[in-house]
């Protein structure tokens, strides 16, 4: 099938097999390092979003906590749970269009409030977080009924001993808050334990489409340039290699037929040109071998003859 296609055609069709090889090779390679980069890119923002809910804890525990806690023991206010307040600020967030697939949760394994409450995966992260005193952050993607997430998780410790005050024991935790949540959970705390994670998470497939979308625009572009460099060696061979190319061989054909009037131009110092440098000088031994042929054959023995004769005689 190639032996009947023209130089150009076959060129072009090696540099598409080039093209299709390329991105199919490069694409595994490609897509990883998009997918990684996006979720790169989504977890810096959900880490920054972490750092946003710990400044909101810290803010209602210094803050916000003693100006309600003389109120704590007629009306529990769950305003003054750093918790409650870190999670209803992001509740608020999540309105927002940007941040709508983000999720945010304090997973804890005995939490006062059941919503907080550690399912079976998050309580293997906390526990892991338990073991490995020296680790601060965990993600990975997480398969859930609804799909995939991807999260990020930080361990969540009691750092502040007035924590202690509604989460040591029933006895000295606010009547108003034992009334709502009751004594069962939520007590038992102590001092630098870690009792959960701070989870955000995020759908895999937001993941997934921004790496999906990347992929298409670098595919895209690479391809445009390809097919861009394609056209041009096109141009190119057809100029510098084709049509001198059919200059030497219509040229050839006449000469072969004897039309010794046309003549080879050479036009570049590169192969083309040495080529039609080659056929010229194959002209002329051509034209001088057809003048030795169209000679008088006679003329040039008796010449050779006469010459002989005489020089015997003198």
């Amino acid at each position: 099938m190639l032996k009947n296609l023209k130089l150009r055609q076959k060129v072009t069709i090696l540099l598409l097999v080039i093209l299709a090889f390329g991105l199919s090779l490069s694409g595994f390679a490609l897509s990883s390092v998009l997918r990684r980069n996006a979720q790169q890119e989504i977890s810096s923002t959900a880490l920054m979003l972490m750092e946003t809910m710990i400044s909101v804890r810290q803010y209602t525990n210094a803050q916000v906590n003693p100006v309600l806690v003389d109120k704590l023991e007629t009306e529990f206010l769950p305003q003054s749970v750093p918790a409650y307040s870190a999670r209803e600020v992001f509740e608020n967030l999540r309105k927002k269009q940007d941040y709508r697939e983000f999720f945010y949760k304090e997973a804890t394994l005995n939490p006062t409030n059941l919503r907080d409450k550690a399912d079976n995966f998050e309580t293997n992260i906390v526990e892991r977080f338990r073991k490995e005193k020296g680790l601060k952050e965990l993600s990975g993607f997480r398969s859930l009924p609804g799909g995939d997430i991807f999260y990020i998780a930080r361990p969540l410790a009691i750092a502040d001993p007035a924590c202690l005050k509604c989460h040591g024991t029933p006895d000295q935790a606010p009547q108003s808050m034992i009334q709502r949540y009751g004594t069962a959970n939520g007590f038992g705390w102590q001092l630098g334990e870690i009792i959960g994670a701070q989870v955000i998470s995020v759908p895999a497939s937001k993941v997934i489409q921004k790496a999906y979308q990347s992929s298409l625009l670098i595919v895209g572009l690479v391809s445009i340039v390809f097919i861009v460099v394609i056209l041009l060696v096109n141009i190119f061979l057809n100029r510098q290699v084709v049509r001198p190319l059919k200059r030497i061989t219509r040229v050839a054909e006449e000469v072969s037929t004897g039309h010794m009037d046309v003549d080879f131009d050479q036009l570049s110092n590169d192969e083309i040109g040495n080529l039609a440098r080659a056929f010229k000088r194959m002209k002329l031994s051509l034209e001088m071998a057809m003048k030795r042929l169209k000679r008088p054959h006679g003329n040039t023995r008796g010449t050779g003859g006469t010459g002989g004769t005489e020089g015997i005689e003198t």
